[in-house]
């Protein structure tokens, strides 16, 4: 006959410290995780449920799901502080959760998508090979380069792409704009600025200041409608379609480079090179970016440093691999501080007497 043991369970309360063994194990179930974002991402979870607690039955008839699965789903989440599950068996939202909402004001809903878009469950699994040949597996993977393959073959993942990457300059164009300090400076230029967002937010902070926004032909044809011809802020923009790799035919007092120097560095001196070039002896030349180190943001930052390596051969920068990127070209940075959680700027002159290129 069995004996059970008299001995008190015990348990480990979910807001400690979970063991290394537990941890790991967990580490290694992180794709169960990110698909459950994904999950109730795609099915709008979270905009079907309001500010009233609901049950999974309820959910599960406003989003087309099982209810039986959907709890489980629900509960998975619930243990990662995505919706919380309430003694009654409602579930409610929490900050993460209404961050899954469409029209919630800091919604990541786009970028909790692209960063699980299919073409990642391909590539996470090939990180080894990566490593080993230091260089993108995406072209062995879909026959083609990341970019080709997304506007080529996967139309959908391509909108996705441009969603996230609108959601994210949009909410960090205020940040940009209220870290900057422009006395004496008359005009800026948004090198490889996407939208236009982060000029948006400086000319309309700024009533006298004049812009210039630079980017792909393609990706300025849909800059933002304040920009284009009838918007609010056409007056005092001029939208130029080109390449920053190649040249920068632009004269402004301030330059603004955001977010571009991490596909390759061949891209990255390129690009620094051609600011300094055009640029005027006492320009300023402010470079944004995500760093590896010394930030909040690192699980993140370190997470997506790893997903460049993978899908074009990119790397984030550390703070001295920036520092010496600029300095090569001729840029010595004069300050160096944090924009938010997830973004540090780097702010140099040009010199009287630039490097020579």
């Amino acid at each position: 006959m069995t004996t059970l043991s008299t001995r008190p369970v015990q348990t480990v309360s979910l807001d400690s410290a979970p063991p290394p063994g537990m941890r790991l194990r967990e580490l290694a179930f992180g794709a169960a995780c990110a698909a459950a974002v994904r999950a109730a991402a795609r099915l709008k979870v979270a905009d079907a449920l309001g500010d009233v607690p609901a049950t999974p039955e309820k959910l599960a008839r406003a989003v087309g799901a099982e209810a039986g699965p959907l709890r489980r789903l629900l509960r998975a989440l619930a243990c990662q502080g995505v919706f919380d599950e309430r003694p009654d068996g409602t579930f409610c939202h929490t900050e993460m959760s209404r961050m899954l909402r469409e029209d919630d004001p800091h919604s990541l809903r786009a970028i909790v998508l692209w960063c699980t878009e299919p073409w990642t469950w391909a590539a996470w699994p090939r990180l080894d090979d990566a490593v080993r040949s230091g260089g993108d597996v995406f072209h062995e993977l879909f026959g083609k380069g990341f970019f080709d393959h997304l506007h080529q073959d996967a139309p959908e993942s391509a909108q996705i792409f441009n969603q996230a990457m609108t959601t994210s300059s949009r909410q960090s164009a205020e940040d940009v704009a209220e870290l900057l300090d422009l006395t004496g400076v008359g005009s800026v230029a948004d090198i490889g600025g996407g939208q236009g967002h982060v000029l948006v937010s400086l000319l309309e902070r700024h009533p006298g200041l004049r812009g210039v926004l630079l980017d792909l032909p393609d990706v300025v044809a849909g800059a933002d409608p304040r920009l284009r011809d009838d918007g609010d802020l056409a007056s005092r923009v001029t939208v130029v379609p080109g390449d920053c790799r190649r040249e920068i035919p632009v004269d402004a007092d301030l330059y603004i480079i955001k977010n571009i120097l991490e596909w390759d560095d061949a891209s990255t001196r390129a690009t620094l090179h051609n600011v300094v070039a055009a640029a005027r002896p006492g320009a300023r030349v402010v470079v944004i970016e995500n760093l590896v180190d010394d930030t909040p943001s690192m699980r993140f930052t370190t997470a997506m440093d790893l997903l460049l390596l993978l899908n074009v051969g990119g790397a984030k920068h550390t703070r001295h691999s920036m520092v010496e990127r600029m300095t090569g070209a001729g840029l010595v940075p004069e300050v160096i501080r944090p924009v938010n959680a997830y973004l540090h700027a780097f702010e140099a002159v040009v010199p009287a007497a630039p490097a020579e290129r």
